[in-house]
């Protein structure tokens, strides 16, 4: 997993409430047992006018030239609600998301995206409202998510503070999955199971 430290991104707006997982990424194409290709059809049904996704929307704000290459996500309240499916962040990441600010997040999906690289960003309503404010009236405006000094700061000089626990953090700075962060103490798990198998010796009967 890349680590998360610092990101300076192009921000993109979307002003929506209540964005569920199957808005975020359809059900059809959860089909697929590898972990990639969901990019493409990320917000599919917003995105497209047609199910072959050869006609884009122009109505949709990911379609506008403004915010092609977006790299921070500022959405509203309930992001990422509804299914637990962890392929929403797997097609927000991919389409080139890196960190999503809003008020508030469902909590499966919150977490989610922690485990797989991304940055979810809780600030006050009052906070995001002045964030949608200087990227609408800015084209190319950057945020940059600063996870070491957990900060959200704009050119204009916007700077707010947010919350992640301790444990997450570590994690994200050191690009650490919960596997990767379990690998860090194999050598203790493989002396503690020698140990243990020496102790209890009748727990090896019938192994081969």
């Amino acid at each position: 997993m890349k680590p998360f430290v610092r990101l300076t991104a192009l921000a993109a707006l979307l002003d929506r409430q209540n964005v569920d997982t199957d808005q975020i990424i359809p059900k059809q194409y959860l089909k697929k047992i590898e972990r990639t290709g969901f990019g493409r059809h990320l917000f599919h049904d917003w995105r497209y006018l047609d199910e072959e996704e050869t006609r884009p929307n122009p109505d949709f704000v990911l379609n506008q030239p403004r915010y092609r290459g977006a790299g921070i996500l500022v959405a509203r309240d309930n992001f990422g609600c509804g299914s637990s499916r962890e392929h929403a962040p797997w097609a927000l990441q991919e389409y080139g998301f890196r960190s999503i600010i809003a008020p508030s997040f469902a909590d499966i999906f919150y977490n989610n995206c922690l485990k797989n690289g991304m940055l979810p960003v809780a600030l006050k309503t009052g906070e995001v409202e002045r964030l949608f404010a200087e990227v609408g009236a800015t084209e190319g405006c950057k945020l940059t998510v600063d996870l070491e000094k957990q900060e959200v700061s704009s050119p204009q000089g916007l700077c707010f503070k947010f919350e992640i626990s301790p444990f997450s953090k570590d994690c994200l700075l050191r690009g650490l999955d919960d596997i990767g962060w379990t690998l860090q103490f194999a050598q203790k798990i493989e002396d503690f199971e020698k140990v243990y198998h020496r102790e209890n010796p009748w727990l090896l009967v019938g192994r081969s």
